[in-house]
């Protein structure tokens, strides 16, 4: 068996080794200082000539030169990232797409650089933007202006990566693109983050210190205040603006922009309708779920995302009863998104050093680049003028002796003799010459010569206007400011984000939750509910301002926080919080209830049930007293529990059902029966013995055959009090006509006992058989029709069976004063 051989094998010749001793410090210094030059120079710091980094350049240079106009079809955006990224850039297409995406958001550019077509995203990136094969684009008017006489020799160029394709070092950028989209990147040991602002206003700035080149920060900020936000929104801190705008750094916060409105018949609510820049409504509704969640947000009932393309970005934060809006809307600002601090840091390339730079600086950095693109373009556009009017000249010098030159022409051997003889003979230059000689016969009539005449002008003064602003400074900055005022014109429009002192008191000094302060509960004839500022009773007389059949008819004081009872015909008391009803203004000289909010709302009534009267749910008062139809009262003990929403108040006999309930308050009032066979009946409440909740009470008034009644109340005996009635037939269809009413004093019907037949408190006439409407309480009375109109009612008649008078009008509803 053979053995390996060990021995190494003899060097080749032909190789030379070479091995460098490098330090590992000078190695990793040296390669991490071309890493961060290729970062900073290369991409992630914007150009303070043109605002744009080199991706976002290498995107709009190469849309143009694909001819992406606004006014041509849409491409695929994956052939605009193919074509940047074959030509110019040397990076993966994510970054360039992500890029295009984002000159396409109208939310994260003020002048957005991109029309795109198609799924870009949405704020705060909550839906990103669809894949680059889904998606089209095309230029944007603004980008035109980017772009603009890119061809006249107006900005330098350089090789790209391979050296195959020539690249723009900057654009020509016919509007400040730097202030006015803003940027921001990340680069090694530095970053830059700068806020868009109006168009208007940073145009109005350039031109101020365009006209001004010695103005200070204070003239500048007349025209630029602060930034202006894509989304809108309201920045509070204006100090931090103003270093940023001097120094180059600062800091603002950006608030939402809420409005405090009725989101239901029930609640208020918050309704955001513009977030702080970068953050999407996802991420705010998120936010609050779990604060809510975690028990650290109190107030919130319920959060809605209402947002749609019609009516754009709206969120509904439902505000729970009982806790004020403002303060929750504070508690909103400190632990949401809603309130968002955004630190300004104005770095940028300027001649290729990272500089920080104030609002004067970046718009000097601008100017200077802006004054530069018009004197070369100027100079480009003379040149070319100056080459056209030398070949007019050559050819109207032709025109004069047109016969000598087709001669010359003719007699000459070939061109080239053709070309040295009209030299000699008519002292042309060779490019003349050859003009001449390249110009068809047919554009040697008369009529060319007369154009030729009038073009040979209009060259002569467009080189004498670009001469003089070439020559002229003033005439430059002149026209560098007319442009821009164009620009500003057809472009511009008006601020979106409100500028905010950062000095006004917080909301934080608003309680976050309603105070239990005494209030007053009303309920109007059509079942609406409302409560007052306080619990003092209205002044005597004072009734509801005249809304559409809108009458108090019941009212019980309470507390903010507190709790009242709604009596229905079928004997139930139903629990009612006070602080989920609307509180009318303080400022409403009487009270009325167009504002309030139908009791449906609040409690489940059955069929035909109906709410009687509000109640206190005090257990230290005299109780409630109920009187039904047959004739049955009840001094019901004020023994509510807490732990129930529902409370039977009665048991009713079959068919029969309350017609009037009342909360007694001192317990010496006089209960009051009205049937409708005109029978009143009057005795003391201390006749009706209290009972518990369960009972069925007791006798109150005995009917006559057939009769029932229509009225029971409870009035106070030393009060100014009337009895108001109406008589009618029961064989009316509409039970809306009558015939004769009658007022009459409440003093005029004597005491009687409990259970007896009462007097008669009104005469029929002919044609009438019972009582359609029965009223009894203080004055002043106040009735008014279905449809609200009021009625003024008869003098009071002191006859206590005397007849009625005749009404104009039909009354539907009695009130007195609550």
């Amino acid at each position: 068996m053979a053995r390996r051989s060990t021995k190494t094998p003899p060097p080749d010749d032909s190789y030379e080794e070479r091995i460098l001793d490098i330090d590992v410090v000078d190695e990793m210094q040296g390669s991490f200082l071309e890493y961060a030059y290729s970062v900073i120079y290369s991409r992630a710091l914007p150009d303070a000539r043109d605002g744009l980094k080199p991706v976002h350049r290498r995107i709009v240079y190469q849309m143009n030169e694909m001819g992406l106009r606004p006014d041509r079809g849409y491409v695929k955006c994956a052939r605009v990232v193919g074509e940047v990224m074959g030509k110019l850039h040397p990076h993966g297409d994510t970054s360039i797409y992500d890029a295009l995406v984002r000159m396409a958001q109208p939310f994260s550019m003020r002048v957005p650089l991109v029309d795109g077509h198609g799924n870009f995203g949405s704020l705060g990136n909550d839906d990103p933007p669809a894949a680059m094969r889904y998606t089209e684009s095309r230029m944007t008017e603004a980008t035109s202006l980017m772009t603009e006489s890119i061809d006249e020799d107006t900005v330098d160029f350089a090789p790209n990566y391979d050296g195959q394709e020539q690249e723009p070092t900057t654009l020509p950028a016919a509007f400040p693109n730097l202030l006015v989209n803003g940027a921001s990147g990340i680069a090694v040991g530095m970053a830059t983050n700068m806020p868009p602002h109006n168009l208007r206003e940073v145009i109005a700035a350039a031109r101020h210190l365009i006209r001004y080149p010695n103005a200070d920060l204070d003239a500048l900020m007349k025209h630029v205040p602060g930034p202006d936000l894509p989304t809108g929104g309201r920045i509070v801190g204006l100090p931090g603006i103003r270093d940023a705008y001097e120094k180059g750094r600062g800091t603002f916060k950006i608030r939402a922009t809420v409005t405090v409105e009725e989101v239901s018949a029930r609640r208020k609510g918050l309704v955001i309708t513009e977030l702080p820049f970068s953050v999407g409504p996802e991420k705010v509704v998120a936010k609050i779920k779990d604060l809510v969640g975690s028990k650290k947000l109190l107030g919130i009932a319920d959060v809605k995302d209402l947002t749609d393309r019609a009516h754009g970005l709206r969120l509904v934060v439902e505000i729970k009863n009982g806790f004020v809006p403002e303060a929750v809307l504070e508690q909103l600002y400190k632990l949401t998104p809603m309130e968002e601090s955004f630190g300004i840091n104005n770095v940028a390339l300027v001649d290729g050093q990272p500089l920080t730079l104030g609002l004067k600086e970046l718009l000097e950095v601008y100017l200077d680049h802006r004054f530069n693109v018009v004197r070369r373009r100027s100079e480009f556009r003379r040149g070319k003028r100056r080459d056209r009017l030398h070949l007019v000249e050559g050819l109207l010098t032709a025109l004069l002796d047109i016969d000598e030159v087709i001669r010359l022409i003719r007699s000459s051997d070939n061109s080239a003799q053709a070309k040295q003889r009209l030299m000699e003979r008519f002292s042309l230059s060779e490019i003349q010459t050859q003009y001449i000689l390249d110009t068809p016969l047919r554009r040697l009539t008369r009529f060319d010569r007369i154009e030729l005449e009038a073009e040979r002008e209009r060259l002569n003064a467009e080189i004498e206007e670009l001469t003089r602003v070439l020559e002229s400074d003033a005439e430059l900055r002149k026209l560098v400011s007319s442009e821009l005022a164009a620009v500003a014109k057809k472009f511009g429009n008006d601020r979106r984000t409100v500028l905010l002192d950062g000095s006004a008191a917080p909301v934080a000094a608003v309680p976050l939750q309603v105070a239990d302060d005494p209030c007053r509960v009303l309920l109007s004839d059509t079942g609406l509910l409302a409560r007052t500022a306080d619990a003092k009773p209205f002044p005597k007389g004072a009734h509801a301002k005249r809304v559409k059949h809108d009458m108090i008819v019941s009212a019980v004081p309470a507390t903010a926080r507190g709790e009242v009872g709604v009596v229905t015909s079928t004997g139930r008391l139903l629990r009612v919080n006070v602080v989920d009803l609307p509180q009318l203004p303080e400022s409403m000289p009487t009270p009325n209830l167009s504002g309030g909010v139908p009791v449906p709302e609040f409690v489940s009534l059955e069929d035909g049930e109906r709410v009687i009267c509000l109640t206190t749910l005090d257990e230290s008062s005299p109780g409630l007293a109920l009187g039904t139809e047959q004739g049955v009262v009840k001094r019901v003990v004020p023994d509510y529990p807490s732990n129930k929403e529902e409370l039977e108040v009665i048991t009713l006999k079959e068919g029969d059902r309350i017609v009037g309930a009342v909360e007694l308050r001192t317990g010496e009032e006089d209960l009051v029966f009205i049937t409708d066979d005109a029978q009143l009946l009057r005795y003391q409440a201390s006749q009706v013995r209290p009972q518990g909740r369960p009972a069925g009470g007791m006798a109150g008034i005995k009917l006559a055959g057939g009769a029932k009644v229509i009225t029971f109340t409870a009035v106070d005996p030393g009060a100014d009090a009337v009895v108001f009635t109406v008589a009618g037939s029961r064989g009316t269809l509409d039970d809306s006509v009558q015939t004769t009413a009658k007022v009459t004093p409440f003093d005029q019907f004597p005491r009687k006992g409990r259970a007896t037949g009462g007097v008669r408190c009104q005469r029929f006439l002919k044609g009438e058989d019972c009582l359609s409407l029965a009223w009894a309480g203080p004055t002043p009375a106040r009735a008014s029709q279905k449809n609200g109109t009021p009625v003024d009612l008869p003098e009071p008649d002191p006859r206590r069976d005397g007849s009625g008078v005749s009404l104009p009008k039909t009354v539907a509803v009695v009130a007195g004063p609550v």
